[in-house]
């Protein structure tokens, strides 16, 4: 039976993307692992990887094609010993058990890859998933239940440390393969349908709200009315463009924002960071690491948030998600947008390590080559503007985010210290808060404690 090939969804948020290229051509032989195309979406470029074998018997979408929606059939395999001319007329209509992966550059979250073809034909087998549907490669982890449960090598990870029994989850993915998206809605309380255990009260399911539409825009057409034809250029939004526009928009509606705003001086600071990159070994005629303001800043936010644990949270509908982890993403410009890697528990990683990571993660962005998992999630977020000379501002919480912290330049202002006029190095600072999860006072004692960090920085080193 042929094996349909999905547009596979390689992030949770995901609703289409761009067809980059094919990696193999119609009669090529397909081998479990290998590369077969390259999916574009609005962070990165991704390969995908065969699972199953057989032959490439047919080209659906050509290399090229945008906007592709996700779990629409791409390309078809004809299995081993099958007929290739058959499978290539009959495999649209006929969704069979197929061969899947996860984006293998991606090494993390894909809801499909190649899959059975109609998405109302995997309905069923949700309910009884199969080792198939991109599953040939990956181990079935058996629930408390006994019952065997396919996911995706992410979904384990973070299910495994989150405590979650993933045979009480219900896959959305293909053949009810359990994926990221899934255990992030079983962790905050909604959002997945849990699978009742035996012995176990069944609620009744509360009807879904449909989603308010959000208000668009004025229309191009209604704005090029008030501009002079040939006075400006049109440039089509790309899909990262359109991302950005739609999650800040959202979270502008729906969290209610409350900022906080401090001085910190930087002097001992920066008199600390002279001498820690002073001191860095050589290697292959370079320093080891070279710290920044940023990186000390990185870290001091994340033990900012261990001292506060308070603070480290996500708010959820029917719950508050306290992190155990101070996990800090870090807003990069990159061309069309920006992007916000996550530095992974940076209250216990030492300074040298996270200036590292960041500079090996922020070159990864700038050529779309992160995975996944380097920049969803985290506990909060650092949005720096300092270098381009910008004093202060505020920016907008990116959920499941509960504060973010804008930090502006360091300069030399005058203060008075002991009653005395004098000059020190002070950079402005100003946190924005999901109100709902982070209160004024919990907020304020978050920035004393972030503040103590940046001027007594050897508190960083212990």
């Amino acid at each position: 039976m042929p094996i349909n090939i999905l547009m596979p969804a390689l992030s949770p948020t995901m609703e289409k993307g761009n067809l980059a290229k094919w990696l193999k051509k119609e009669g090529d032989k397909i081998k479990s692992g290998d590369v077969i195309a390259e999916i574009e979406t609005d962070k990165a470029t991704m390969e995908v990887e065969a699972v199953d074998e057989g032959i490439l018997a047919k080209i659906v979408v050509e290399a090229g094609a945008q906007d592709v929606a996700v779990n629409a059939l791409i390309g078809i395999i004809a299995a081993e010993g099958e007929d290739v001319k058959a499978a290539a007329s009959g495999g649209a209509g006929n969704p069979s058990p197929g061969a899947g992966a996860p984006p293998s550059s991606a090494g993390g979250e894909g809801q499909g890859g190649v899959a059975p073809a109609p998405v109302a034909a995997a309905a069923p087998a949700a309910s009884a998933p199969s080792p198939v549907a991109g599953e040939g490669a990956r181990r079935a982890d058996e629930g408390a239940s006994g019952t065997r449960v396919f996911a995706s090598p992410l979904a384990k990870r973070i299910a495994k440390e989150a405590g979650i029994n993933l045979a009480a989850v219900k896959g959305s993915g293909p053949h009810g393969r359990v994926v990221m998206a899934d255990v992030e809605a079983a962790k905050a309380g909604g959002g997945a349908k849990v699978i009742p255990m035996p012995g176990a009260a069944t609620p009744a399911a509360a009807p879904a709200a449909a989603p308010a539409p959000m208000p668009s825009g004025p229309s191009a057409d209604a704005v090029k009315k008030l501009f002079a034809e040939g006075s400006y250029e049109e440039v089509p939004h790309d899909g990262m463009r359109k991302t950005i526009a739609r999650r800040l928009l959202e979270s502008k509606q729906t969290v209610p924002h409350f900022y906080l705003t401090v001085d910190c001086e930087l002097d001992a600071l920066l008199a600390l960071r002279e001498q820690i990159n002073k001191a860095a070994p050589v290697k292959d005629g370079k320093p080891a690491y070279k710290l920044s303001v940023n990186d000390m800043v990185i870290k001091a936010m994340a033990m900012a948030l261990r001292a506060v644990p308070d603070a480290n949270v996500s708010w959820t509908d029917n719950a508050m998600l306290r992190h155990k982890h101070a996990d800090v993403g870090v807003a990069v410009s990159i061309p069309g947008g920006l992007i916000t890697p996550v530095i992974r528990d940076a209250c216990h990683k030492t300074l040298s390590t996270i200036s590292n990571e960041m500079k090996d993660l922020a070159a990864r962005a700038k050529a779309r080559k992160l995975k996944p998992e380097e920049y969803q999630g985290g506990t909060t977020a650092v949005s720096n503007l300092g270098m381009f000379g910008v004093k202060d501002f505020a920016a907008i919480v990116n959920p499941p985010h509960a504060t973010i912290l804008a930090v502006g330049a360091g300069e030399q202002r005058a203060v008075v210290k002991n009653g005395q006029l004098a000059v020190a190095t002070v950079m402005s600072v100003t946190l924005s808060t999901d109100h709902r999860a982070v209160d004024g006072a919990l907020g304020a004692e978050l920035m004393q404690a972030f503040k103590g960090y940046i001027e007594n920085p050897m508190g960083m080193l212990v």
